[in-house]
């Protein structure tokens, strides 16, 4: 069997609803690893609220972060990392144009460093993994640098109007995502940042081409990195679109999706 690169999304993929890998998905995996394949992850998430599963798997590759806005290799420190966040004065002019729609919070992220417009104990405790030092105060005024993602949290009859905004004011500069409920969040990151990009990078790096890559996802930021891959697999739970254009479909996160479509296509037992 020739080497493979197995890419894996963390929420609603690789990790079931309790947040943990189960023991089966993780057996085929490191299974998977003694046989020579790659396995890396790609998630939304900063590298800080991802990394125990990264060593819980003992990878040795590089992990895609932020859809793609931060790619680094934790092993391999004079690997060339890739930072590209979003223009501090873009951000504050999208800050500044919110006001006038019904927004909640929002939160800025420069790689551990979280910013907090204003101070939420509850949207700390759902968002805001790991342990990162945190601000709190006017964006405008405490953000310094420039994020590599920003989180508006809006009221949900204000987010498509938001959304329509950044649209028109700012398509060229930034992309943005609406999450799932049960949080009426719109992600924000740099214009042409999505976990293909990041996966590309990686794959060109581990020298395995397009058609032995396998990648599993479950939500719209997955999309991209599906259509990427040779084999782009939808989990049984993921959406509607991610289903449509996947190549394959494998069980839920619940059910070791990823341990049944491994076992089977690149037969481990």
């Amino acid at each position: 069997m020739e080497r493979h690169l197995i890419v894996l999304d963390l929420d609603g993929t690789l990790l079931t609803d309790q947040k943990v890998i189960s023991d089966n998905t993780k057996r085929i995996l490191l299974k998977a690893k003694d046989e020579g394949h790659e396995v890396m992850i790609a998630t939304g998430r900063p590298y800080r609220a991802s990394e125990m599963y990264y060593h819980e798997l003992g990878l040795t590759t590089p992990i895609v972060n932020f859809n793609g806005a931060f790619v680094h290799h934790p092993r391999n420190r004079s690997w060339q990392m890739i930072h590209k966040p979003i223009s501090l004065n873009v951000v504050k002019e999208v800050v500044e144009a919110v006001q006038s729609y019904s927004i909640k919070n929002m939160l800025a992220e420069v790689l551990d460093d979280v910013y907090l417009h204003y101070h939420d104990e509850q949207m700390i405790s759902a968002l805001v993994q790991g342990n990162p030092n945190i601000t709190t105060g006017d964006l405008r005024q405490f953000l310094n640098a420039d994020p590599t993602s920003l989180l508006i949290h809006a009221e949900e009859n204000s987010v498509d109007d938001v959304r329509k905004h950044l649209k028109e004011v700012h398509a060229e500069v930034i992309d943005h995502r609406r999450w799932g409920a049960p949080w009426d969040v719109i992600e924000i990151v740099r214009h042409g940042l999505n976990k293909a990009v990041g996966l590309d990078h990686v794959s060109k790096y581990l020298n395995i081409p397009k058609e032995r890559i396998i990648a599993f996802g479950d939500e719209d930021n997955d999309l991209e990195m599906i259509e990427y891959a040779g084999v782009g697999v939808a989990m049984g739970n993921a959406i509607s679109p991610l289903q449509n254009i996947a190549n394959e479909i494998t069980a839920t996160n619940n059910e070791d999706g990823i341990a049944e479509f491994l076992r089977e296509r690149l037969k481990l037992n």
